[in-house]
């Protein structure tokens, strides 16, 4: 009698993930209409009791790195709890990891992103799944081993365990190259690779930063006679014996934790050139482009969990005599973080299009994506760690305890704006595409344009923000400036464009028109956010 329940919120669980206007929307828009039966088949599983506990399970019991057996010998082994297994079953299977590259259907890169997208009940196996679908197209720099490598890659199976990757049904590649002097500075490496008569190269050197270390092969990068060089390392040797790539341990991570960060020391490890030596840079970015989208996917993705989550908790709990969702100060948080999560998903579509049409041979996607890519890793995956934190804070002191799931997607939410450049780089490297390929400035403002007219706010946006490239002496200095300022314009274009009108005029009154505060839920009175909090409520079943 004394412990009734009443007044808490029962689980998200039971609904389509996918169920949302601004994906679905966008996926036809940007060419994979035909993937809308797919998407939903993954939304359904993701928004299922049993996959979220996989997630759960996969966190609550992280991997565990055994560098021996019990006679002493050397097998560089990592144990994954059996939800691991499951989560990435049902990636792998679903093609998040590399069918998009033998898919000849126009946009299968974007069907891809929305289901990368959409199954979001674990983000640490989302790793290995985005690296596998990012060493593709820089292993087609050496179209030999292009050949035998990149069918197994992109084969919807997984196949786990460490045997030699030509005998396996399918294959899951990785990277590993930072080094612990260099960080994002990897021209600064040490390791070495020494040629040898048979075509080979033996690595010798250590990796500070080597993740999902049970992937069957790595692309990394060692100093070779003719320069920093990019390298396929497989895990196991041609014949059935262990490469010898020590993990020394697992790094214990804010997040992130059900999946395997690592420490590798290559002693003499066999290796195969990707590309041409001297050129590794070149070689590699082409992963590293393709894992940064991922990083915008994931943010995007992280933020809708964070905003439904929120959603579906106040429409079921009471305060003060009413539900939470229809108190006024409430529905600005709410509807603040809504529009900041349509926001990043609208753009994230826009920016798999462009790579989808890149790949195809288009030189103005491929032109846009290069700057689009650039400013959205930088601002989407910056905005996420603010977002996640009031999403929790929507829920209060339940928000903070483990059981609600928001502290894990809390710890989660830094890392996506570190891994491959964290802002500081992301923001540079903007500027070093606008200064070597003019172009891509070119089209990223032809891109903005098609919403001139649309709404004034925006228009003087786009014109303030062609105007802070004109002081080059502080360009450098103002970099984060520069890179936000493009990101908002980039927002607000296709929001106009596509997007819900009550969504655009928020977005643009606030983001652009300054009448918005520093916090979450700052909006200002006048604006129609019954609209914008119903397309982030759940549709529970």
């Amino acid at each position: 009698m004394t412990h009734e329940v009443f007044n808490q919120v029962p689980p998200l669980a039971g609904h389509d993930v996918s169920d949302e206007a601004a994906l679905l929307d966008g996926l036809h828009r940007e060419g994979a209409g035909w993937a809308e039966a797919e998407v939903r088949e993954l939304g359904r599983l993701a928004g299922t009791e049993r996959a979220q506990e996989w997630g759960r399970l996969a966190n609550e019991h992280p991997p565990v790195l055994r560098t021996h057996d019990r006679c002493g010998h050397r097998i560089d082994e990592v144990e994954f709890h059996p939800a691991w297994h499951e989560l990435m079953t049902v990636a792998v299977t679903h093609g998040l990891h590399g069918s998009a590259w033998t898919d000849p259907r126009e946009g299968a890169h974007v069907a891809r992103a929305a289901k990368f997208y959409t199954w979001r009940v674990d983000a640490g196996h989302g790793c290995p799944v985005s690296m596998t679908y990012a060493a593709v197209p820089a292993l087609r720099q050496s179209p030999e081993l292009a050949a035998l490598y990149e069918p197994l890659l992109a084969r919807p199976e997984y196949d786990f365990g460490l045997r030699p990757p030509l005998t396996k049904t399918a294959l899951l590649a990785g990277m590993s190259m930072t080094e612990k002097q260099g960080g994002s500075d990897v021209r600064a490496n040490t390791t070495t690779a020494a040629p040898q008569p048979d075509g080979t190269y033996r690595l010798v050197g250590h990796k500070w930063f080597t993740s999902a270390p049970m992937c069957d092969v790595f692309l990394t990068l060692a100093q070779a006679p003719g320069g920093l060089t990019c390298f396929l390392v497989p895990r196991v040797l041609p014949d059935g014996g262990l490469n010898p790539l020590r993990l020394m341990r697992l790094k214990d991570k804010l997040g992130n934790r059900s999946n395997a960060s690592s420490e590798v020391e290559y002693d003499e490890a066999v290796a195969w050139r990707v590309g041409d030596e001297g050129r590794g840079v070149r070689t590699i970015i082409e992963m590293v482009n393709m894992t940064r989208l991922d990083c915008v996917i994931g943010a995007a993705s992280g933020m809708r969990l964070g905003v439904t989550t929120a959603a579906s908790h106040a429409a079921h709990r009471s305060a003060f005599g009413r539900p939470l969702i229809d108190q006024p100060l409430m529905r600005n948080v709410l509807a603040d973080l809504a529009i900041e999560s349509e926001a990043a998903t609208t753009t994230m579509l826009r920016l798999a299009g462009a790579t989808d049409r890149s790949v195809r041979g288009s030189e103005s996607e491929t032109a846009f994506k290069r700057l689009g890519l650039a400013v959205s890793k930088y601002w989407i995956c910056k905005r996420w760690p603010a977002h996640a934190a009031e999403a929790l804070e929507c829920l209060g002191g339940n928000g903070y305890v483990e059981d609600s799931g928001m502290p894990r997607l809390f710890r989660e939410s830094p890392l996506n704006s570190i891994w491959e450049g964290s802002g500081n780089v992301a923001a540079l490297d903007l500027l070093r595409a606008t200064l070597r390929e003019p172009q891509t400035l070119e089209a990223f403002f032809d891109e903005v344009a098609l919403s001139q007219g649309a709404d004034k706010r925006l228009d003087a946006a786009i014109r303030e923000t062609k105007e802070s490239f004109a002081d080059t002496s502080t360009i450098e200095y103002r970099a984060r400036r520069v890179a936000e300022n493009l990101a908002l314009v980039l927002q607000a274009s296709l929001l106009v464009r596509h997007g819900h009108p009550a969504v655009a005029d928020a977005f643009c009154a606030t983001r652009l028109g300054g009448d918005w505060g520093g916090a979450f839920g700052t909006l200002p009175p006048g604006l129609d956010v019954a609209p914008i909090i119903d397309r982030a409520t759940p549709k529970v079943a």
